[in-house]
């Protein structure tokens, strides 16, 4: 059986900001630690945390979520230009929020 792919995604109302394939991060740490080294990750989260917090204009959002094996980083980023509102709601639903300034719109617009 395959593994599931892990991703950690960033968001505003812009669009996809950044996202990184975790997926190895765990066994990357565990052997640079068997190894004596500090293991490095591929992103600062305290900066990206830190930057949704002094944009809360931008509505940032960043979350982690898993896939299916057959889904690439490839296929998540096309996914966020062909149907962003779509995969969005999907992380949401499914995925773990780290940060996010999203607040939901309860009204209706009345024409």
């Amino acid at each position: 059986m395959e593994q599931e792919n892990k991703f950690l995604a960033m968001w505003d109302c812009n669009g996809l900001e950044c996202l990184f394939d975790i997926s190895d991060l765990e066994y990357d740490g565990m052997i640079s630690s068997l190894k004596g080294e500090a293991s490095k990750a591929p992103f600062n989260i305290g900066m990206m945390m830190m930057r949704a917090r002094y944009n809360s204009q931008r509505a940032y959002e960043i979350y982690s979520f898993t896939t299916t094996p057959s889904i690439t980083e490839d296929d998540i980023r096309n996914l966020f230009e062909e149907d962003p509102q779509n995969i969005v709601d999907s992380i949401r639903k499914l995925g773990n929020k780290i940060y996010s300034d999203y607040t939901p719109s309860s009204k209706k617009m009345i024409a």
